[in-house]
Formats: C-alpha cells, structure tokens, sequence
C-alpha cells in the first residue's frame, strides 16, 4: 500500500478527509494504536506536501497521459514491444556488440578476447506470496538469457526489496529459491542489494525484486543472426513463474510442480560443449512464441513460419491441459522452452546433443527473406503476431483482457512525445555536467 501516492493524490483533490483515510489505512495493515497511527499520518502527509510540487529543471517530468497499464508496458503484447523500441531510442547508440536496440534480453560487450554477457530478469509480480518460487523461476529465467546468447555463465546477483510489514522469512525463503538454482548449475550468487519498499512509505508485506547473471563466450547467438534457410527448433517446455501463476490463481496448484526443473540449462550446457553452428537463440517466456517472433523478425529482417502441431506436442502435457481447460492461448505465454535458429544441415546434431541431455526437442518451423511471421495449423496459414498484452492468464488478466482500452494510435504519439522529452533531457543534463 503506497502511503506517499495516495497521500499526494488527495492533497491534489483537497481531501478534507486524507488524514483520517491515512489513519485508517495505517491501521489496516499494522494494527498500532490511533495516536501512533496519527503521528505516522502527519509525517506522511508532511512529506508529501514538501514534495508535491518540486522546484527545479531537474525535477521536471512532462506526463503525456498515457499509463503503463493504458500501454500494455511489461504485459508483452504488441505495446509493450514498441516501448522497448523506444526506451533504445532513449539510451542512445553504444559500442556494445548486443545492446538494447537488438531487443535481446541480454547485452553483450567485447572484453579482452572474449564476449561478456549481462542481463537481469524481474521476478514475477504475482509470485509475491511464494518467495522460494519467485526466487527459482527469475534466476533460471537470468539463467537462461546468458545461454541464449551462447555464453557460460560465471556469476549471479539479486536485489530483493520487501515492504515494511513483510516477514523477514520471505526473505530468506526468496535467497533460497535463488541459491537452489545456483547450486543446481554451479553459477555462484556473488553479490546483491536488500531493501524495504518505499522504506516507510509504503506498507503492506509485498515482495518484489530481480536477479542478474553474468556470462562469457567466444562467440555470441543473438536474435539478429537469423538468415533465411535456417530451421527453427525447440525444446520441451513446462512453463516458470507464469505458469505457476496461471495454476495458482487458478485453484490448480499441482501443476506449479511441474515447472521446477532446469531441464532448459542442461541442454544449454549441453549445446555449449560441442562445435555446432547456432545463429540465433532465445527462450520462449512473456509473451510467448507470438512474441518471440515478431522480434526476431524485428531484429533480424526475416520471415518466420511456424508449424502449431509440432509446437503443441512440446509443451508438458499436464502445463498444455490446464492452458486448454482455460482458455489460455499457450503461444501467447510464456512456457519456457528453448528456440534454436540454424543452419538445416546442423538440425540432425543439434537434436542429438540436446536429447542426450534427456531433453525432448524439435524442428518447428523454417526462416526465409521477409518480414513478419506465419502460423501453419490445421491446413490453415494465418498472422502469427502477438495481442496488444501478452494472453490473460488469471482471473484478473482476464477481466483487464488482452485488448487495448484505448486508441492504439493515439498513445503510439504520446507515448513517442515522451521518449522524446527524456531524450532531450539527458541531452540537456550531460551539457550541464560537462560545463561544470
């Protein structure tokens, strides 16, 4: 519960009643006497007032009107795609050798005969409650975004903030769930950061935080080596914190069991210890295969088609029943399955060496010059381009649905106004500070 915004909020709208709201919400969670409760509500509302109308340049902020949730951002939908785009715009152009204008999820610089490999994945939201689960999956999921890339990972780190009323348990609970995968694949978790949320400003016992790897390589697979001629292969997948959250809100708590395993590592160690020609790697999570593929097109300015029944035969059976019994598209979310790009005469070797591993995989589709991609089901060749969010996969995804509320075109120009606005900012910033 954000004291500090809903205390802003009221003054805003002159609430004759925000202190005796604060007092209640205070209450609410902590269960202190009124006069403690009282004390706390003035220095919020103190706080708040100091800092609801900051002086100075660099405490301007243009609001274009446009929420995340309006956008879809960090829904993995055709929304949240563009904002990507736009935050590389933000940054700027770089010497790295991957960075985010590829819209991989790891970067790549080139070190002293080596490339190195970053990358840092947040844990799901909705895994708040489940500090050993939240832990588990964004670990693998970091795990994951330095094997894509072709690189070994060397290191692990977290940042873990947990709000005021939180346990100290879930704490140690999401560290154990972190150090269960760093154990399982060698990859020590070396450094990190723990915090309260919003310190005291923010109650309630909410969990949130990330986890970050670091990996090395000689050579590099990002999405943009795609070329026409290559096959697509992928890996049995079960799913990770999406699903989990899927059999959780759901009442299908049995199937959050089937998702703890690291069988997409292995066959990524798998793949790193034999001389095979990959162009291009990813792991199929939020957003799914609908979303993997328009950014690889994206990136690579390629043409990808796809065949759903062999795509369907590699999800875990007891996954892909809960999915259908739900109505929850499986290509639309994140299963965690590993995507190969390579050339079709390495297919037959790149088969062998991840079945050795006890993992199942196959060839699901075929890359040609283009752009765009396609889905093969049921004789049928149809758009294989993502929803504006990713497919609903909880009650309350359901109800928000996976359409935009508003028009599409007229936040495209607010949500450009604003990338816009930053850009220029930094500039300004950075010609302030060099005269300095």
């Amino acid at each position: 519960m954000d004291l500090e915004g809903f205390a802003k909020r009221g003054l805003l709208r002159e609430d004759p009643e925000i202190k005796s709201k604060l007092i209640s919400l205070i209450r609410e969670v902590k269960r202190i006497p009124e006069d403690k409760a009282l004390l706390l509500a003035q220095a919020v509302l103190e706080e708040a007032k100091a800092t609801l109308h900051p002086r100075g340049e660099v405490f301007r902020l243009e609001e274009v009107g446009v929420t995340m949730g309006d956008y879809g951002v960090g829904s993995r939908g055709s929304g949240d795609f563009y904002t990507h785009t736009k935050i590389a715009e933000v940054i700027g152009g770089t010497n790295a050798v991957v960075d985010s204008r590829q819209l991989d999820d790891s970067g790549v610089v080139k070190g002293k005969g080596e490339y190195i490999t970053v990358t840092v994945d947040g844990m799901h939201s909705r895994l708040s409650d489940y500090p050993f689960l939240a832990g588990f999956h964004v670990t693998r999921a970091a795990l994951r975004d330095v094997y894509v890339m072709g690189a070994k990972p060397v290191a692990l780190l977290s940042d873990i903030h947990i709000a005021d009323d939180g346990d100290v348990s879930k704490l140690f609970d999401h560290i154990a769930g972190i150090a269960t995968v760093s154990e399982l694949m060698g990859v020590p978790l070396i450094t990190g950061s723990t915090l309260r949320i919003g310190g005291d400003m923010v109650i309630g016992d909410r969990l949130t935080g990330c986890v970050g790897a670091v990996g090395v390589s000689d050579k590099i697979t990002p999405r943009k080596g795609a070329r026409p001629g290559d096959v697509i292969m992928m890996s049995e997948g079960a799913g990770g914190g999406t699903v989990c959250s899927a059999a959780l809100y759901y009442d299908r708590h049995e199937v959050v069991e089937e998702t703890l395993n690291i069988k997409f590592l292995e066959a990524c160690e798998a793949l790193l210890k034999e001389d095979l020609t990959i162009h291009a790697m990813t792991d199929v999570t939020n957003g799914g295969i609908r979303g993997d593929a328009k950014e690889i097109s994206y990136t690579a300015g390629v043409k990808l088609h796809f065949e759903e029944e062999r795509m369907r035969r590699l999800v875990n059976p007891r996954v892909l029943e809960m999915l259908d019994d739900l109505l929850i598209d499986y290509l639309g979310v994140s299963i965690d399955a590993l995507l190969i790009i390579a050339p079709e005469e390495e297919a037959q070797e790149i088969a062998r060496t991840i079945g050795k591993a006890g993992v199942a995989v196959d060839e699901i589709g075929t890359v040609e010059a283009g752009d765009g991609a396609l889905l093969h089901m049921d004789g049928k060749v149809t758009d294989f381009s993502p929803r504006f969010r990713e497919a609903a996969y909880t009650p309350i995804k359901k109800v928000v649905g996976q359409d935009a509320r508003r028009d599409v075109a007229e936040m495209t120009t607010r949500v450009d106004r604003a990338a816009m606005n930053a850009v220029e900012k930094k500039r300004q910033f950075i010609e302030r500070i060099k005269r300095r």
